[in-house]
């Protein structure tokens, strides 16, 4: 007498006669787990920096507004290209160098968020402040980014070009 089959084998054998492959056990199982788990992690590619970023923006909250560069910046960015906007933030710290580091947290079609650091320079003894940047954020992105622009005290100008993009930054204070 034949070994007695359990749901799962009936199931497993009921599904594979209608042309459909389904197997619980074996190597593709161990296959399936592990695409699985690299799924799982899918979301993190989009919000690992957020995290410290939004560290860091509540921490800036707390200290008293410079007259400078630094500190929190909010507002959007327009794409001049394919007319694109969405909510854009950053908080810029300066360096024992005299470079700023400007942390820039976008959003994409309100969904989709995006992080990444430009240095900063500034040109000595302009009013408003004159900068110029550039970061290469990565081929997905649009390789490296050029900044130029000027703040002052409340209002942050900045335009940016790379290979397939040109747009404006736009924030105040919040």
């Amino acid at each position: 007498m034949p070994p007695r089959e359990n749901d799962s084998q009936i199931f497993s054998r009921k599904i594979s006669a209608r042309g459909y492959f389904i197997c619980m056990n074996g190597p593709f199982s161990r296959i399936a787990r592990r695409i699985g788990a690299l799924l799982s992690f899918i979301p993190f590619l989009f919000t690992g920096g957020c995290t410290t970023f939004n560290h860091d923006w509540k921490q800036a909250a707390g200290r008293p507004t410079p007259s400078d560069l630094e500190g929190r910046w909010q507002g959007v960015w327009v794409s001049d290209v394919n007319h694109h906007t969405d909510q854009l933030r950053c908080v810029i710290t300066k360096k024992a160098d005299g470079v700023y580091r400007a942390r820039f947290h976008a959003k994409y079609h309100k969904v989709l968020s995006f992080g990444y650091t430009v240095p900063l320079n500034v040109e000595p003894g302009t009013s408003p402040a004159k900068f110029s940047g550039e970061a290469d954020l990565g081929f997905l992105a649009g390789g490296v980014y050029h900044y130029e622009g000027h703040a002052d005290a409340t209002n942050y100008f900045s335009t940016y070009s790379c290979k397939y993009d040109h747009g404006t930054f736009q924030m105040t204070r919040p």
